[in-house]
């Protein structure tokens, strides 16, 4: 069994086994279930980041994206 120790703010680190597991990396997401006393711990799926301009037709242009490019 593989274990950790939570700290006073309630952190912990993910041992390396299961980093490596899991395939995580920083930045990944964790999404846990619970079922009576088992937690299940598993990577997140990505999120998908919405393309801003795809929603507003007028604003799909390559001046456009241009012009926001850095907001």
């Amino acid at each position: 069994m593989i274990t950790s120790k939570l700290t006073t703010k309630a952190r912990t680190t993910i041992p390396l086994p299961v980093r490596q597991a899991l395939r995580l990396r920083e930045g990944d997401e964790i999404a846990y279930s619970i079922d009576g006393d088992v937690v299940t711990m598993r990577k997140a799926p990505a999120t998908i980041v919405e393309d801003p301009f795809g929603a507003f037709d007028e604003w799909d242009s390559d001046a456009d994206r241009k012009a926001y490019r850095d907001f």
